[in-house]
């Protein structure tokens, strides 16, 4: 397996509101970046989807090591959430899970792929973090027509 490492963010103006995401995708010294949006959307759908879009665009199971400032994102897999939630038909003690269409994309990717998410401070020293940030807010500002 190839081991590759994909940083992520997304971003919202609102909440619903315009929102963009960014992705760099690194594997043997090269990076690629994508990135999209929605005219009205949340914080945590646009980080979401960028986990979502940067995993689609691998073309063959990986190793990889995943970063994101999504605490949503990171303690949804890491402390269990996700696995519990499909468990109990994407319910959870409050009620119902939060962007279920999009948990249910991501869960196949997981399955495909060996991913490790890690949560890293965002807005902070983290050069490929906050190139994912300008890049979701490029993006949010376009669907904001800005």
């Amino acid at each position: 397996m190839k081991n590759v490492t994909i940083y992520t963010d997304g971003a919202c103006s609102g909440n619903p509101g315009p929102g963009g995401w960014g992705a760099i995708l690194m594997y043997g010294g090269r990076e690629k970046e994508i990135s999209g949006g929605e005219t009205s959307t949340t914080n945590n759908r646009m980080e979401l989807t960028s986990v979502i879009s940067a995993l689609k665009a691998l073309k063959e199971p990986c190793k990889v090591n995943l970063y994101t400032d999504s605490q949503y994102v990171s303690n949804a897999i890491n402390l269990g959430w996700l696995e519990s939630w499909q468990k109990k038909g994407w319910k959870r003690k409050g009620g119902e899970v939060k962007n279920p269409d999009l948990w249910t994309q991501l869960v196949p990717l997981l399955d495909k792929h060996d991913v490790t998410f890690t949560w890293v401070k965002g807005h902070a020293d983290n050069e490929y973090n906050n190139r994912c940030d300008e890049i979701a807010v490029a993006k949010r500002d376009e669907f904001a027509g800005r």
